[in-house]
């Protein structure tokens, strides 16, 4: 029992006195460091302040949200790191619901009844894996994503009980990395050993990042049929049917997923903004609702579900109803920080609807001058509010947004929803206008870095670059740019930590962006190169 000697464990339990015969039970196997929380957001709290080696957590869970819902929002938002041990906790009856309901799952299941050595015999197995897995796990997490794919291969030789974790690490390395062409043999290989859904899953991922959607959506659709709990596959099929211009599929096909997994606030908020885009306003209006009030209490409410909630009523005519939203959101969300801008733009429309004036031009200017300050606000809702702006004599308002719209676009599909704006007032003229501006201003930006760096001065590029990227987050050409400059103000000015930790998000940030860019390889070398350089690299631990 020493091998648990040092551990840290958060148990997840929502009856006290269960909490404390696991907390025992813990004890007996030579674990004394133990936290325990009684519900979700409680966990949630403590897994932003603290990393544990193991934690325990009850599929029951009250107030909304089941264990397996918990879980996948903990990784969602990666509140985990890689080593940490899930165990789900769960009766016989439910095993057969959660073992199959995500892509992800948990370390391993405890069935109750259990014993001390039951758990402990559970907990070893997961710490045997843990740790022939646990040096590719640091290299991941340490950003050194092409020394994990060395350590995944050394590692199935090392470790053949783990051959198809290693496999798997290792493909997804391949996706994260922007090389779904590298990482589709090896889910082939999958398959073709396991059979197993998930690697069907990768598979129809890479084909989706190559925007070979008719494939993807056939694997995609088997896999639903085959299995009604698989989740990530409904939602990787509700996006390609999106991609491909099939909302109402997509809608469709959340609304199945929902079914399944009720309490999924992410999952949720999906079906319900699709459905507003499809047009369905009663459905749209249902599921948003249910959004706002399941959020309202989790550490991951947002302000802008209240705005979609109050669009969906305005179109439906129903402005009062929608100023009862407005007034929860002030109230429930005060302290937010991007509830003064949601509640003016949700206000504005009200007042549109309503005609008052005199208020739709206070709240069109409140939101005006908050929205400069709010670059991580959803792009649908800014160009709802530019819109608002053109139909109500703000031109000069609408075209500074939509020109940060534009700036900001991620892909042609963003520019293109961003010009749609002024084309649907009658306004192409000064769509293309601003699109042009907004490209040359990016050029420009991206240029004047690349000039500093050339001049030698590598300060005043990372300055200039980082400012962009502060403003434009989602613009995968300035972000790729910022991280250029980064990585070579490392290499020609010496080693920074904060600059070092910028360097590491912002590559991050480009492969969210822009997954499939050809130069990503060449940047993640860089990277790389400089860890090596000044001998940064992660410090490995022995695994047994």
């Amino acid at each position: 029992m020493n091998e648990l000697e040092g551990l840290t464990a958060l148990i997840i339990e929502p009856h006290a006195g269960m909490r404390s015969t696991i907390h025992n039970m813990l004890n007996m196997c030579g674990l004394n460091k133990i936290d325990h929380v009684g519900g979700s957001n409680q966990a949630v709290k403590h897994l932003g302040l603290k990393q544990y080696d193991l934690i325990l957590c009850e599929y029951g869970l009250e107030g909304g949200q089941d264990g397996q819902q918990l879980l996948e929002d903990v990784r969602h938002h990666k509140l985990m790191p890689l080593s940490t041990m899930f165990f789900m906790v769960t009766a016989e009856g439910d095993y057969g619901k959660v073992v199959s309901a995500a892509e992800l799952g948990p370390t391993d299941y405890v069935l109750k009844p259990f014993t001390a050595d039951r758990l402990l015999e559970r907990i070893a197995r997961g710490l045997e894996r843990r740790n022939a897995l646990l040096p590719v796990y640091e290299l991941m997490e340490a950003g050194s994503q092409r020394e994990a794919i060395d350590a995944c291969i050394e590692g199935e030789a090392r470790h053949p009980r783990y051959f198809v974790d290693f496999l798997r690490l290792r493909a997804e390395l391949h996706m994260f990395l922007g090389e779904p062409d590298e990482a589709e043999p090896i889910y082939r290989k999958l398959i073709e050993t396991k059979a197993i859904a998930w690697a069907r899953l990768g598979l129809a991922k890479t084909l989706v990042l190559r925007e070979r959607y008719e494939e993807a959506r056939d694997i995609l659709e088997d896999l639903v049929d085959s299995n009604k709990n698989f989740l990530d596959a409904y939602d990787w099929l509700a996006r390609t049917h999106e991609a491909a211009g099939a909302l109402g599929a997509a809608q469709a096909v959340l609304a199945d997923a929902v079914a399944v997994s009720p309490h999924a606030v992410r999952r949720l908020r999906k079906l319900g903004e699709t459905a507003l885009e499809a047009g369905d306003h009663d459905t749209a209006e249902k599921v948003l609702k249910q959004v706002v009030s399941k959020a309202k209490y989790s550490e991951f409410k947002d302000p802008q579900d209240h705005v979609r909630l109050v669009q969906t009523l305005v179109r439906k005519g129903d402005p009062v109803q929608a100023a009862a939203v407005i007034r929860d959101l002030d109230k429930s969300m005060a302290f937010q920080k991007n509830t003064p801008l949601c509640s003016a733009i949700a206000s504005s429309l009200v007042h549109e609807y309503t005609g008052n004036e005199a208020r739709l031009a206070e709240s069109l200017e409140t939101a005006l001058v908050a929205n400069r300050d709010a670059p991580e606000l959803r792009p649908e809702l800014k160009l709802e509010l530019a819109r608002t702006c053109i139909d109500n004599g703000m031109q000069e308002g609408a075209v500074e947004i939509v020109r940060d719209v534009m700036r900001n676009a991620q892909n042609g599909a963003a520019m293109a929803r961003a010009m749609a704006v002024f084309e649907q007032a009658g306004q192409g003229e000064m769509a293309q206008k601003l699109a042009m501006e907004s490209r040359q201003e990016v050029i420009d930006l991206v240029a004047s870095g690349a000039a500093k760096a050339k001049e030698g001065d590598y300060k005043g590029a990372v300055v200039l670059m980082q400012e962009a990227a502060t403003k434009l987050p989602d613009n995968p050409q300035v972000v790729f740019n910022a991280a250029l400059a980064v990585l070579k103000c490392l290499d020609h000015e010496g080693w920074d930590d904060r600059l070092g930790q910028q360097a590491l998000g912002l590559i991050t940030g480009v492969r969210r962006l822009d997954p499939v860019n050809p130069k990503l390889p060449a940047l993640a070398g860089m990277h790389q190169q400089i860890l090596k350089k000044y001998d940064k690299g992660p410090r490995l631990k022995k695994a047994g």
